[in-house]
């Protein structure tokens, strides 16, 4: 199971890379590979603020849809566009490419609540 160290995890699957007062959000490696090909993803929240653990979008797999919840409070600032034709970029490059939103966060002292790279692997090796 791929977890960068650089990142940090949620427990609804999602990872979260800072940069500056920005966070860049997609969905991790263990949930694109428990929800399979992925077929669709939509995020009708652009240029919305929410708080943290609202959901913000969908993702469609072959047999399951899953929402998307949001790591941390702010405004939703762009949309991987390049999703809309290639969602399987999500399944083949979930850390690169697969990349889902950029959102600029409202409250930094949330980032001490997401998980580590150890403290995710832990968690879904249950």
């Amino acid at each position: 199971m791929n977890a960068p160290s650089e990142l940090k995890y949620t427990k609804d699957h999602e990872w979260v890379k800072i940069e500056g007062d920005t966070a860049i959000v997609g969905i991790t490696d263990f949930a694109q590979g428990e929800l399979g090909d992925i077929v669709y993803v939509e995020v009708d929240t652009l240029d919305e603020t929410l708080d943290a653990e609202d959901v913000f979008g969908t993702v469609e797999a072959v047999k399951t849809v899953s929402d998307l919840i949001l790591p941390l409070s702010g405004e939703i600032v762009e949309f991987n566009d390049n999703l809309e034709d290639e969602p399987e970029k999500v399944n083949s490059d979930p850390y690169g490419e697969g990349w889902m939103i950029k959102l600029k966060f409202s409250d930094a002292s949330q980032i001490e609540g997401l998980l580590s790279s150890d403290a995710y692997k832990a968690l879904i090796s249950g």
